[in-house]
């Protein structure tokens, strides 16, 4: 965090420096909004990797189809080994439950126990993955504050120097009422932006996440399911 943060505000204070005057007259608020704006960009590019690993290597409904097919007819072994090729949360949750399971199941214990067992290995799979999908999602949705907070100081400091410049005693600075006006709208439409892009991120990367937990946790309970029932008959 810290290395992208320091990156960030590099590349920022760069930007910054090379700008048309315009721009520069934001003055160095301008600076940490545009480090809001890369670290919203930064969390964007890497959630979305992480995500799109989430869903494993081929299509998650065919893999489910499949997994339920081979769970069904009691190869178990094929199952597993159906889990580590797809990869991702999902498998990963779900394969946990099926190794656990066909570990115990030879070793004559009762089918409640080994049902037991396999639905807490598929607990602690969940948990660890969890985390995972949501990292960094709630810096994501701080960012969005902190960028509009940071466009409304500038916006207030701007014109702060705005009325002083119309303060003056005669005619007003007219350079220092532009460059008030300037600092404060270039400070304002920074904080907008990032605010608007971090808001829209947070609540689809949110969604996706819930999307992949409810998978896990209904694939979880129809392989669960199943293997009870398989054991039943």
């Amino acid at each position: 965090m810290y290395p992208v943060f320091a990156v960030s505000l590099l590349v920022s204070w760069a930007i910054w420096s090379n700008s048309p005057e315009y721009i520069r007259q934001g003055g160095y608020l301008l600076i940490l909004g545009l480090t809001c704006f890369f670290l919203v960009v930064t969390f964007w590019v890497e959630r979305s990797v992480v995500l799109w690993r989430a869903g494993g290597r081929s299509n998650a409904a065919a893999f489910i189809l499949n997994l339920r097919n081979v769970v069904d007819t009691g190869e178990i072994g094929h199952a597993v080994a159906a889990c580590k090729e797809q990869g991702g949360s999902l498998a990963n949750v779900v394969g946990a439950g099926l190794e656990r399971y066909q570990r115990l199941n030879t070793t004559g214990r009762q089918k409640k126990e080994v049902l037991d067992e396999t639905r807490r290995a598929i607990q602690e799979a969940s948990a660890l993955e969890s985390p995972l999908l949501e990292r960094n999602l709630p810096a994501l949705s701080t960012l969005a504050s902190i960028a509009t907070l940071i466009g409304l100081l500038g916006t207030t400091i701007g014109m702060i120097r705005a009325f002083r410049a119309m303060s003056r005693a005669g005619a007003p600075d007219a350079t220092q009422l532009a460059l008030g006006i300037s600092e404060a709208l270039v400070n304002t439409a920074l904080g907008l932006i990032t605010a608007i892009v971090g808001t829209v991120l947070y609540n689809y990367f949110t969604s996706k996440v819930d999307g992949v937990t409810n998978k896990m946790d209904e694939t979880s309970f129809e392989v669960m399911q199943l293997l009870e029932n398989r054991r039943e008959s």
